[in-house]
C-alpha cells in the first residue's frame, strides 16, 4: 500500500472484534466524532442500509456521509477524477487474494492522509494482517451493526489515549411544574458524592433558571457569557464562569433576569456543552420546557435524557410525544429515562403509573412520591434533599437514579450481624 494510507496503520483493530455484551457500555465507548468526510462504496443494500443509519446518528452529526452502491471498483473509478476524502468505506464480498487485488488498486488513487476501512464478508485473519500490513485502518467482518461502525471510526479519529469525552445527561420536563430541573440538580448532587465525579450542572433556562437559587448562589456570570461568545469557550474560561458548589459539584448558572432576549443558536449550544464534556466526566444540562431549534439539538444530541413527569393527561400526552420524537432519532441509544414525580397529591385524581407507562410504551426509571415538606424545604433553604433528610425514600431515588444514569453498580455494603461484638469477644479470646 503506499504512503496514502501507511499513517493508518498503527490504527488498526481486530478482524472481527466482538462488541461489549453489554450494549449501553459499547453505546458509550463511541465518542462524538470530528468534522470529517467520509465517502462508502457498499455491495449489499443491507451494508448500505446500516451506515446510513450510522450517518443519521447524534454522534456523526458533525461528519460529511455520503454511501454509494459499487464496491471497491466503484472507488476506484470515482477517485481517478476525484480527491480522496478523510475515510473510505469499501464493501467487498471476494475471498483474500481479489480483495487484496482491489486493495492495491484503490491504494494507486488514495491521496496523503485518507484513512480506509474495509467491510468484508471472510473471517480470515491472514487477511485482515495483511491489509493492515497495507495500511488499511480496520477491517469489519459482516453483517455489520451502526455501533459498530460508529466505534471503528472513532478508533480512528479520535485519541483512544486521551481522557474519555465526558458524559451528557439531559434533563426535561413533560410540562411546565413538572419538577424536571429538582429531578436534574439533585441527581447531580447525588452523581458528585456517589461517584466521586466531577458533575457540572448547565442550567439552559437562561431568563428562569433555578439552579443558582438550588444551591444557594448567586454567581455574576456563567452560562449566558458563555453562550454569547461560545468561540471563545476554553477550560481556563469555563474554570472562571462555574460555580463551585462543592468539592465536585459546579454550577454553571443562567442569569435569571429579564434584561434581555434569549434567543440561543444551536451551534453556541453545542459549542459549549462540547467544551464542558472535555472538562468533566459528567455534565447535567437543565433544559427548559420549551421546544426551540437548540433544545431539540441538545435533547437529541446527549447521551442520556431524562424526562420528567407528572400523573396527568397533559404530562402523558406530551411525554409520549417526546419518547415518540426521540427514539427514532436515537435508534442507536437505549430508550430515554422516564421520572414520574409528584405521585400521590392529596385529594387529586392521577393517573395510575402502571397505565401512565403503558400508554407511553416506556416503563420508568424512577417513581417519586409527592412529600411537600421535604421538597419544600430544601427549595427555600437553596439545600437537596440528602441535605435535608438523607435517609428519605427520596433522597434514596436520587441515589439510584445517579448510578442508572452512569450504567454504574453500587458496591454492595458489608451487612453487620446483630451478634457480630459478641462474635468477636469470642474470636479474640479465642485467639488469646
Amino acid at each position: 500500500m503506499t504512503s496514502a494510507m501507511d499513517s493508518g496503520a498503527e490504527m488498526g483493530q481486530g478482524a472481527a472484534a466482538a462488541s461489549s455484551p453489554d450494549e449501553r457500555e459499547t453505546q458509550k465507548r463511541v465518542r462524538p466524532i470530528p468534522r470529517i468526510t467520509i465517502q462508502a462504496f457498499c455491495e449489499d443494500q443491507g451494508t448500505a442500509d446500516i451506515l446510513q443509519q450510522a450517518a443519521a446518528d447524534r454522534r456523526l452529526a458533525k461528519a460529511h456521509v455520503t454511501v454509494q452502491m459499487g464496491g471497491i471498483p466503484a472507488a476506484v473509478a470515482f477517485y481517478q477524477n476525484a480527491a480522496t476524502p478523510n475515510l473510505i468505506i469499501v464493501e467487498s464480498v471476494y475471498d483474500r487474494e481479489p480483495l487484496l487485488q482491489d486493495i492495491d488498486r484503490l491504494a494507486e488513487v488514495c491521496d496523503m492522509g485518507t484513512k480506509v476501512i474495509v467491510i468484508g464478508h471472510v473471517n480470515d485473519v491472514v487477511l485482515y494482517r495483511q491489509l493492515i500490513a497495507r495500511g488499511v485502518s480496520d477491517y469489519l467482518v459482516g453483517p455489520i451493526k451502526p455501533l459498530q461502525v460508529m466505534e471503528a471510526i472513532a478508533d480512528i479519529y479520535v485519541n483512544p489515549e486521551a481522557d474519555p469525552v465526558g458524559e451528557v445527561i439531559a434533563f426535561v420536563g413533560a410540562k411546565g411544574g413538572a419538577g424536571s430541573s429538582t429531578v436534574c440538580h439533585n441527581t447531580a448532587w447525588a452523581m458528585s458524592r456517589a461517584l466521586r465525579s466531577d458533575v457540572v450542572i448547565a442550567d439552559f433556562d437562561l431568563p428562569f433558571g433555578t439552579a443558582a437559587l438550588d444551591f444557594n448562589q448567586d454567581p455574576m456570570q456563567g452560562i449566558a457569557e458563555a453562550l454569547s461568545d461560545p468561540d471563545r469557550l476554553d477550560a481556563v474560561l469555563l474554570d472562571r464562569l462555574l460555580a463551585k458548589c462543592s468539592d465536585r459539584l459546579s454550577l454553571f448558572a443562567a442569569p435569571g433576569t429579564l434584561e434581555w432576549e434569549y434567543d440561543l443558536e444551536p451551534r453556541a449550544c453545542n459549542t459549549v456543552v462540547d467544551v464542558v464534556r472535555q472538562n468533566v466526566p459528567y455534565a447535567a444540562l437543565d433544559v427548559p420546557h420549551l421546544w426551540t431549534s437548540w433544545a431539540k439539538d441538545v435533547i437529541l444530541q446527549a447521551d442520556e435524557v431524562v424526562i420528567t413527569a407528572t400523573p396527568d393527561l397533559a404530562s402523558l400526552r406530551n411525554t409520549k410525544n417526546l419518547i415518540e420524537l426521540i427514539r427514532p432519532a436515537r435508534a442507536n441509544d437505549g430508550p430515554p429515562h422516564l421520572v414520574i414525580n409528584q405521585v400521590g397529591v392529596p385529594k387529586r385524581p392521577e393517573i395510575p403509573v402502571a397505565d401512565f407507562a403503558q400508554a407511553v410504551g416506556l416503563n420508568p426509571t424512577a417513581v417519586i412520591e409527592f412529600e411537600p415538606h421535604l421538597f419544600g424545604t430544601a427549595a427555600n433553604n437553596g439545600q437537596m434533599i440528602e441535605e435535608i433528610n438523607d435517609k428519605s425514600r427520596q433522597a434514596e431515588i436520587f441515589h439510584e437514579l445517579a448510578f442508572v444514569l452512569t450504567n454504574r453498580v453500587e458496591p454492595k455494603q458489608q451487612t453487620r450481624s446483630l451478634f457480630a461484638p459478641i462474635l468477636s469477644k469470642l474470636n479474640m479470646k479465642k485467639t488469646g
